[in-house]
């Protein structure tokens, strides 16, 4: 049973429809896209001090906005749908620490634990 269903997934791996899958733009528009969502995880280690507001709220709405768009677009664009699920949730947490940094008593933490020299 193993070997027949590892036997259909190579056959699938060798259609002409995977292979035209993975030389479309519904394929490599996502992979190229996945740059954003990796940044913004990389960004959650860096100091809440650094993070942009303007730029968080962009991107949330950029993500949302395209999220619709890749389930309404057909075929649907699974891909691109994750790709943007990743970031946005990403953003939302860069968001949570700038609020928290902000206004609720983050950069007041942070200077008594850092005093200046």
């Amino acid at each position: 049973m193993a070997g027949s269903l590892l036997r259909k997934g190579v056959d699938q791996l060798k259609s002409k429809e995977f292979r035209d899958y993975l030389m479309s733009t519904h394929f490599w528009g996502p992979v190229a896209n996945w740059g954003i969502p990796i940044a913004a995880i990389a960004d959650t280690r860096k100091p809440a001090e650094i993070i942009s507001g303007k730029m968080t709220i962009a991107l949330c709405f950029y993500s949302a906005i395209f999220m619709r768009f890749a389930i309404k677009v057909q075929p649907r664009n699974l891909l691109l749908f994750a790709c943007h699920l990743t970031n946005e949730t990403a953003q939302i947490i860069q968001g949570c620490r700038l609020i928290n940094y902000e206004y609720l008593g983050g950069k007041e933490l942070q200077a008594v634990k850092e005093p200046d020299t």
